[in-house]
C-alpha cells in the first residue's frame, strides 16, 4: 500500500466514526435512488393536471396533497429532485474544472498569469452572487442546461483560491523539481503531481457547493428565472404556493422540507469529510 492509498483508507475510517455524516450520506444516496427510479415511487404524472382534484389536503391517495391543478405534491416533490440534484451536481463539476485550471494555473506559473487570475477570483468573489446569476440567466435565458451553466461558471472563485494555495505549497516540493530536472512538461506535473495532491481539497469543495448550487437553483426558480412551470422544481413549487400559504400550508412545507433535508445532509456530509480528510483534523 503506497503513501496516497493509506491515507484515503484512513480518512475512510475516520469517516465510517461519523455516524451522523454515515446517515446524511444515506440521506443522499436514496434520494439518488428516488431521482432516477422516480416512476417506480409513484403513479402519477407530475405535469398532468386535474383540476377536479385541485389543493386536496394530505390523505390516502395524495399524501402531500395536491396543488391548485390538481397535480401529486408528492410525485411533483421527488421529480423536483432530480432537478436539484443534477443542479447542484453538475454545477458543481463544471466550477471544479474551471476552478482546479485556473487556480493550478495561477499558483503554478505565479507572476502575470497568477496576477490576472487573482484579479478574476476577486471580481467574481465580491459580486453578490444571486445577483450575478440572475443576471446571467436573464441573459441566457430559461431552462436547465442554462442553470448549469450560469451556476457553475459563477462559482469557480472558491475553488480556485483553495487551489492557488494549495499548490502555492506544493510546487516547491523535491519532487516537482526532481520531475522538472527529468524534463517533465507542466502539464505532465499539475496532472500527474499536483492533481491528486488536490483531490481532497476538490472532493471537499464539491460537497459544500452542491447544497449552494442547490438553494441557488430554488431561488433562482422561486424568482421566474429558473425551471419553469410545468417542470416539477421545489423553487418553483414554494414560488406557486404563495397564493395558498395561509389556506393550504402544506403546499408549501413538503417542498420546503426536502430542500433543508437536502442541503442539510450534504453540509454535514462535506464536514465529515473535511474532518476526515484534512490532516490537520486528526491532530
Amino acid at each position: 500500500m503506497n503513501k496516497n492509498e493509506g491515507y484515503y483508507v484512513q480518512s475512510l475510517k475516520i469517516l465510517k466514526r461519523n455516524k451522523l455524516a454515515l446517515v446524511c450520506i444515506f440521506i443522499i444516496f436514496f434520494l439518488i435512488i428516488i431521482s432516477i427510479f422516480a416512476p417506480v415511487f409513484t403513479s402519477y404524472d407530475p405535469d398532468k393536471q386535474n383540476l377536479s382534484e385541485r389543493l386536496l389536503s394530505p390523505g390516502s391517495e395524495h399524501i402531500f396533497g395536491t396543488d391548485e391543478f390538481g397535480r401529486d405534491i408528492f410525485t411533483r416533490c421527488v421529480y423536483g429532485c432530480r432537478i436539484s440534484l443534477s443542479v447542484g451536481i453538475i454545477s458543481q463539476m463544471i466550477a471544479t474544472i474551471i476552478g482546479y485550471a485556473l487556480g493550478v494555473s495561477a499558483g503554478y506559473f505565479g507572476k502575470k498569469t497568477d496576477g490576472i487570475i487573482s484579479f478574476f477570483i476577486q471580481v467574481f468573489s465580491s459580486v453578490p452572487f444571486l445577483l450575478f446569476a440572475m443576471a446571467l440567466m436573464f441573459v441566457l435565458g430559461h431552462g436547465i442546461i442554462n442553470l448549469y451553466i450560469s451556476l457553475g461558471v459563477l462559482s469557480w472563485a472558491g475553488t480556485a483560491k483553495l487551489i492557488r494555495a494549495k499548490v502555492l505549497q506544493l510546487k516547491n516540493q523535491e519532487y516537482i523539481f526532481s520531475s522538472r530536472l527529468d524534463g517533465a512538461s507542466d502539464l505532465h506535473i499539475i496532472l500527474k503531481h499536483l492533481l491528486p495532491n488536490c483531490i481532497p481539497t476538490l472532493i471537499i469543495t464539491i460537497t459544500l457547493g452542491i447544497p449552494s448550487a442547490i438553494l441557488s437553483e430554488a431561488s433562482l426558480s422561486f424568482l421566474g428565472l429558473g425551471v419553469q412551470s410545468p417542470t416539477a422544481s421545489w423553487g418553483s413549487m414554494i414560488a406557486s404556493s404563495q397564493t395558498y400559504i395561509r389556506t393550504n400550508t402544506y403546499y408549501s412545507l413538503f417542498p420546503g422540507i426536502c430542500i433543508i433535508i437536502t442541503v442539510m445532509a450534504f453540509h454535514i456530509i462535506g464536514d465529515g469529510l473535511r474532518d476526515a480528510l484534512d490532516p490537520k483534523m486528526r491532530l
